[in-house]
């Protein structure tokens, strides 16, 4: 067999290695940034840390911007994922908030080295990363607006109206993320409190949806959307 004749078994083989070597680049940009900032980090560092060569680092990725691109895109799009299907599931209706918590405190606690990358880049850092952490949540909240558009008591609402609640909710779940990942690790009461303020949080955030009015709304008065409010405490 010549040496450029390749059988599928090379091809996968080859394959695997190069996404063994990609992942190994993010996650160690992700154990570097557990004592540093993205901006502080090098191409040199991430590569030694690694286990490859710098010139390995870019059959993956064009520069160290594009490895953050990818490390946010990562943050978001399983967790969104994970939310939209819990949406989606008859099973979890009546309890969205409670559910939608759930779900959101796990994947952190999954996923903590992402978003401690994420609080550290949201609000400082390099200008490219903040725009897309913003982006991010922007597509979070549009999937969560096309979602409540189908939910009972907002068939009425604006499309804005719908974008600007959920923009509300979205905000709420990050900044809750956030608060877990700055709590102390052992302090189970600490993140209990955390859940609970998120859940009051989305519950005060839906208890006007009966009595708002888009300024052009389609349908008679909306009912009360009680799938989400059950989940209010009293």
């Amino acid at each position: 067999m010549r040496v450029n004749d390749r059988t599928p078994e090379d091809g996968a083989v080859r394959e695997a290695r190069k996404q063994r070597t990609r992942r190994a680049l993010l996650d160690a940009a992700l154990d570097l940034l557990e004592e540093g900032t993205f901006a502080s980090l090098s191409l040199r560092q991430v590569t030694r840390s690694a286990g490859v060569v710098p010139t390995a680092f870019y059959r993956h990725f064009e520069n160290m911007e594009e490895l953050g691109l990818v490390l946010i895109e990562e943050s978001f799009g399983t967790l969104r994922a994970m939310i939209r299907e819990a949406r989606a599931d008859p099973r979890t209706n009546e309890h969205v908030i409670r559910n939608s918590v759930a779900i959101l405190v796990g994947y952190v606690h999954e996923h903590a080295s992402h978003f401690r990358f994420i609080a550290g880049e949201r609000f400082g850092g390099m200008t490219v990363l903040r725009r897309a952490i913003r982006t991010e949540i922007r597509l979070f909240a549009s999937d969560l607006a096309t979602d409540l558009a189908r939910m009972p008591g907002f068939q009425a609402w604006s499309a804005e109206d719908l974008q600007l609640m959920a923009s509300l909710m979205v905000d709420t779940m990050v900044s809750t993320a956030h608060a877990i990942i700055d709590a102390p690790a052992s302090d189970e009461a600490a993140e209990a409190e955390i859940i609970k303020a998120a859940r009051r949080q989305l519950g005060m955030i839906t208890l006007g949806v009966p009595d708002w009015r888009s300024s052009s709304p389609r349908t008679p008065r909306p009912a009360t959307p009680s799938a989400m409010l059950e989940d209010v405490p009293s």
